[in-house]
């Protein structure tokens, strides 16, 4: 059995299930196994995202790869019980015209953080070593110079105080290939696939250049890039989550629970009338009688 980062021996399911029993035939890690751990990991995500605010830190996590590559899912389990306050979510689109004559991380470095803030960059400014090379959005000019300046630009971050982690999720041709036929067959998923992804699908090996280039040149000690193999989207957030927390010391300022003051009365307070409130119509359930005056 393998010990969790984190998570202590006898909460994971690492160490408390059989790995006979924890996933599918498949390979897959089995629904209720993959739930109770995600729980758990999120649990400490609030505890990291507390400790994060108290300490003043200051935390950039990147999350690139290629498309359909389950960035955007593992983003989504990060934040679905932390506060946006403190874990903010950056997802640039195309540049302005403006923003195109800024030097190049100007338009990264206004969602940089404040003291008590992450920033998780849905996509970061790697993408102009990835699509923008391989779709000619950039100059050869330009390229060169991102390669010349990301380490240095890093590198200033991190001197900074800044926690920087570099995710790369990677994914097979074939797994892509799936994950774009379902988007494309279903309405619910069907906005992720734009022109740009089919075409990026024509470069596929332009783009694995482009991406070897990339790790080659900005895998560095001050800020190394983290890859995570993608294919299965549970086995992905599960491990990106356990590193994440495994690369950031933090403790346990968990509050006790909270005993709940009394709630005010006045006997001399009449609330207004039910039916004077415009409601929702209640196409599921039903809104409140207009007798009832306990509710505001």
């Amino acid at each position: 059995m393998t010990e969790h980062p984190v998570l202590p021996a006898e909460e994971s399911v690492l160490t408390t299930v059989d790995e006979e029993d924890l996933y599918k035939k498949s390979g897959k890690i089995k629904k209720k196994h993959y739930k109770r751990e995600l729980e758990r990991l999120q649990e400490e995500l609030v505890r990291l995202q507390m400790w994060v605010k108290e300490q003043g830190l200051r935390v950039v996590v990147l999350f690139d790869g290629r498309d359909a590559a389950g960035k955007g899912g593992a983003i989504h389990r990060i934040t679905r019980r932390t506060s946006s306050r403190v874990v903010k979510v950056v997802a640039l689109g195309k540049p302005t015209e403006r923003e195109q004559s800024q030097w190049y991380f100007q338009r990264y470095v206004e969602h940089l953080p404040a003291a008590g803030e992450m920033v998780l960059f849905d996509r970061s400014w790697y993408n102009r070593a990835t699509v923008e090379r391989v779709m000619d959005f950039c100059t050869d000019e330009e390229y060169q110079e991102f390669l010349r300046s990301a380490p240095q630009f890093e590198r200033m971050l991190v001197r900074s105080g800044i926690i920087l982690l570099k995710y790369w999720f990677s994914i097979s041709d074939e797994e892509q290939e799936r994950r774009f036929q379902k988007r494309s067959n279903d309405p619910k998923r069907r906005w992720k696939l734009s022109p740009i992804d089919l075409e990026a699908r024509e470069r596929w090996v332009e783009y694995s250049r482009a991406k070897d280039a990339m790790l080659t040149y900005t895998d560095t000690d001050d800020s190394p890039w983290h890859v995570i193999n993608a294919d299965i989207k549970k086995h992905a957030r599960l491990n990106c989550i356990s590193h994440l927390l495994s690369q950031i010391e933090y403790e346990d300022t968990m509050p006790e629970p909270t005993e709940l003051p009394e709630r005010q009365t006045d006997p001399n307070y009449e609330r207004p009338a039910i039916d004077s409130q415009n409601w929702v119509p209640a196409l599921y359930g039903s809104n409140p009688p207009a007798t009832d005056v306990e509710r505001s």
